[in-house]
């Protein structure tokens, strides 16, 4: 004879309810389908209010959609490290070279490898960003 998990008991599950004040699309959803099947039946629901129920539906749909892919955007180009050094194009660095001594260098671009960035200078040399012990504007 099979016998059943006790996890899936009525008892075992939760019953408290955490409330929100944001309306999800499934939330919406179920407010809809609840509507729908306890309409009265001598007086259903007008096609048009359905339909606009249904267009207001799609739309907030979209817009979370949208919402979402706007976040993701932007924490993407919080993370390139290209972005959050692109401002150093342009500016003078010193930085300590192979040698142990200080030398300077204007950028010329900035590229990533690995996830570090790496400032490209004028001179042809290549300096991740992390060894950068001094930044200033260029003479002017």
């Amino acid at each position: 004879m099979p016998t059943i998990d006790p996890s899936l008991y009525l008892s075992n599950q939760q019953t408290v309810r955490t409330p929100s004040s944001e309306l999800g699309k499934d939330q919406f959803l179920q407010i809809l389908m609840t509507q729908l099947q306890n309409q009265d039946p001598s007086n259903p629901m007008d096609d048009r209010e359905f339909i606009s129920q249904m267009a207001q539906f799609t739309s907030l749909e979209q817009t979370m959609n949208m919402a979402n892919s706007i976040e993701r955007l932007v924490e993407s180009q919080l993370i390139s490290p290209v972005i959050q050094y692109s401002h150093m194009a342009g500016m003078n660095v010193t930085y300590e070279g192979e040698n142990g001594a200080e030398q300077s260098g204007t950028v010329a671009a900035v590229s990533q490898k690995d996830g570090y960035a790496i400032l490209e200078l004028e001179n042809g040399e290549k300096v991740y960003a992390d060894a950068v012990l001094q930044v200033s504007n260029p003479a002017k």
